[in-house]
């Protein structure tokens, strides 16, 4: 068992680091809210801190999992920042979908302290995150993902190493890509059924077997047919996310046509009052025929 500051108590954070204490490892947390650091306390158990340094100073293992570039760079190299109090030979592991560059930033800085740093970005949402069934992908040396695996498997159900520092960020960017393509291409398919008066269970059963199926489909056609959003990873999230893949299309020379498409499409969904549904929230700016 562990000593583990954890970082950052949100729809994700939250059911993380509630897995953790589950299993047994002494966890320290920190939330902006303090607040919810204290709600998570007593459903966990625990202690709160008053700042990420506070968090890790006996710790083997610092968690992150925050919203941005920002609010991770002020939690680990701010003037509170994890990286001022951890000792030398811990771990860094860092859940937020946050850019390549950052990423690659803090393994350089974790390596002039000797700090142990792996990117690992998650997939699999809120539910993932409180069934313990997330998927990781990991940036980092071998021995550094190798120890994050230990802890890691306490609320996955699949860790990849990818590659070097940066790779599991941008592992997540195809993985954001794969998703705003199919849900573009689900919006149409269910507008099309509904203006050809098909019956859509129908047309689910009949399709969800084959080529068609997808995660997606088999957990937000019928959601989407009944104009249900208000669940599931937010389109204002989304939009951060595929910024992101934006950005390192443009520094790598990879071209992404329908991503910005739908990235644009989202920021209809966003014009719509849609900034917090979730990203099947892409079919409403489909009008019904």
């Amino acid at each position: 068992m562990a000593n583990i500051a954890f970082i950052g108590l949100g729809v994700m954070g939250g059911p993380i680091a509630g897995h953790l204490a589950k299993a047994g490892h002494d966890v320290t947390v920190y939330n902006r809210s303090i607040g919810k650091a204290k709600s998570w306390a007593e459903a966990y158990g625990g202690t709160v801190a008053t700042s990420p340094a506070k968090a890790a100073e006996e710790a083997d293992i610092v968690i992150s999992c925050v919203g941005t570039d920002d609010d991770l760079s002020q939690v680990t190299l701010g003037r509170e920042g994890a990286f001022r109090t951890m000792k030398q030979g811990s771990l860094f592991i860092d859940h937020t979908t946050v850019s390549a560059r950052i990423a690659r930033q803090l393994f350089v800085e974790g390596e002039s302290r000797g700090i142990h740093s792996v990117d690992a970005p998650v997939s699999g949402g809120q539910a993932g995150a409180e069934n313990g069934k997330l998927s990781i992908m990991c940036g980092g040396s071998e021995p550094a993902v190798a120890a994050a695996r230990i802890v890691m498997q306490a609320y996955a159900a699949r860790i990849v190493h990818v590659g070097g520092a940066g790779a599991g960020q941008t592992t997540k960017m195809v993985n954001q890509i794969c998703i705003a393509g199919v849900l573009q291409g689900l919006s149409e398919a269910l507008r099309f059924a509904q203006a050809s008066e098909l019956d859509l269970d129908s047309v689910f059963e009949a399709i969800s077997g084959g080529a068609a199926q997808s995660w997606q489909m088999d957990n937000r056609w019928k959601t989407m047919a009944q104009d249900s959003f208000d669940f599931g990873f937010a389109v204002d999230w989304m939009r951060k996310d595929l910024g992101l893949a934006l950005d390192e299309a443009r520094a790598n020379g990879a071209t992404l046509p329908v991503t910005a498409m739908v990235d644009q499409y989202y920021a209809d969904v966003q014009a719509l009052g849609g900034h917090r549904q979730d990203t099947s929230a892409l079919v409403r700016r489909i009008t019904r025929a």
